[in-house]
This record gives structure tokens, C-alpha cells and sequence, in this order.
């Protein structure tokens, strides 16, 4: 079989898969219903104190919501190299990446963590589906340093898997 075509080479591979370019979640009519409602409300308290901004700004996340049901996320690929990290058209090298976590609580989170050393890069997470973490850890710990205090998902990425956001 032949070997897929990385958007960018950079180092030899060392292990790689693939991942949604998005979170996809199943979502009831109960959850559209709900989310509506919220958002009509919302809708009517920013026009009625005028904050017509926060009015669009609700108005876009309900369609861009609407629409990303619609269209199924794309598979973006993930790989690990000798010299870094590639997730889609983004080369993350090792002397960046300050740090990086494991949250392994399947079967809902298996989050690969990579927090930088520059403060204007976000924590990035990748999600690890049903590749070994173990295998994973072996891979960086020759290059990155592991945080073992960061062994939860964070806040952020728990809410938006309950909430279906």
C-alpha cells in the first residue's frame, strides 16, 4: 500500500494518524430546541439594552453552529517526527514545546497536551483516539519534558464535550 503524502516533511516519522479537524458531536433535537431558545433570548436582551454587537456576535454562533452540522469535519493528519510535531499544515518543533500531558480517561478523553515556551501560543490539544499513549510518551519523552500535574482534560475541553459545543 502506499504511504500517504505528508502536507509537510520535516524529519522521518515516527508514528502518525489522524485526526477531526473539529470536535463532532451527535446532537438531539432537545439540545437544538434548548440552544435556540438561548439564543433568541440572548437576541432580545442585547437588542433591548442596544448592544447591537452582542446581538451579531450570537446571530454568528448559531449559523456558523448550524452549518458545522451540516458539514462533517475534515481528517486533518497528526505526526510525530524526529524533529517535531506535524498536526495538519502546522510544523510544531521540539525545542517550542515547553511541555506535554497525557489525559487518558477512556473511553471519552484521550488528549494529547503541548503547552510552548512563548506565551502567545495556546495550549494545543490533539486528540489521541485509538492510539496508544504509552507509545506516545516514548515517542516525546526523549524531547519534551512531561508535566504529570496535567493528568485532566481541561475545563475548557470538559465543557465543550457535555455541552456538545
Amino acid at each position: 500500500m502506499e504511504e500517504a503524502k505528508l502536507p509537510i516533511e520535516i524529519g522521518t516519522p515516527q508514528l502518525q494518524w489522524e485526526v477531526d479537524e473539529y470536535p463532532r458531536h451527535e446532537r438531539s433535537k432537545r439540545w437544538y430546541l434548548v440552544a435556540a431558545v438561548l439564543g433568541v433570548a440572548l437576541i432580545i436582551y442585547a437588542v433591548a439594552t442596544a448592544n447591537f454587537l452582542f446581538a451579531v456576535i450570537v446571530l454568528m454562533i448559531g449559523v456558523i453552529t448550524l452549518l458545522s452540522t451540516f458539514a462533517s469535519p475534515e481528517r486533518v493528519p497528526v505526526v510525530i517526527t524526529n524533529t517535531g510535531l506535524v498536526v495538519a499544515d502546522m510544523y510544531y518543533d521540539f525545542e517550542a514545546i515547553k511541555d506535554f500531558a497525557l489525559a487518558y480517561d477512556p473511553p471519552e478523553v484521550k488528549i494529547l497536551y503541548l503547552d510552548f515556551h512563548s506565551p502567545w501560543q495556546p495550549l494545543l490539544s490533539i486528540p489521541l483516539e485509538d492510539i496508544d499513549p504509552n507509545q506516545v510518551r516514548e515517542l516525546l519523552l526523549p524531547y519534551c519534558v512531561e508535566n504529570i500535574h496535567r493528568s485532566e482534560e481541561r475545563l475548557t475541553d470538559m465543557v465543550r464535550r457535555l455541552y456538545k459545543l
